[in-house]
């Protein structure tokens, strides 16, 4: 019963530190939230401009919030929205010169951010909670991926 309820502590703490993260975050830079900054981040990782719903997806926010986010940073002069050249549908998400610009100025206080959130972690610590997330990813993703499945399955029934 120990290991079930050690499972139940790390279940509702992800949420809570996830709501203690976004206030942190929020407050470490007035011009753009977590939220926003996690977008970014986002579309980064693509090779090319990526689609609002490709980014939706790579981050895990529903297209809806992933286009409000977008249109949020557009105004702000941190991206540009473009339509896609082979589908109007499709709108593309290029980081602007601001954006790099924006983000260089801040990587030392990111690094210190990250560096006051992990005090107190060792290397074997850090890889063993990284090694433990990495776990937990797989598993929501092959959970979504057996609901998605069926779902198609009783739609094509």
């Amino acid at each position: 019963m120990e290991e079930l309820a050690e499972n139940a502590y790390i279940f509702g703490t992800i949420f809570t530190l996830a709501n203690k993260l976004q206030v942190l975050g929020d407050d470490f830079d007035k011009e753009i939230t977590i939220k926003q900054w996690l977008f970014v981040v986002g579309v980064s990782q693509f090779q090319e401009p990526p689609t609002v719903s490709e980014v939706a997806h790579f981050i895990g926010y529903s297209r809806q919030n992933a286009k409000r986010i977008a249109i949020a940073l557009n105004e702000a002069g941190f991206v540009s929205i473009k339509k896609d050249d082979r589908d109007a549908r499709a709108l593309r998400i290029l980081l602007s010169a601001k954006c790099s610009d924006y983000f260089s100025k801040r990587s030392q206080r990111e690094i210190e951010f990250l560096q006051q959130l992990f005090l107190g972690f060792d290397s074997e610590l850090s890889r063993n909670v990284y090694d433990g997330l990495k776990r937990l990813e797989q598993n929501i993703k092959d959970m979504l991926k057996a609901k998605e499945d069926k779902e198609n399955g009783e739609e094509n029934e």
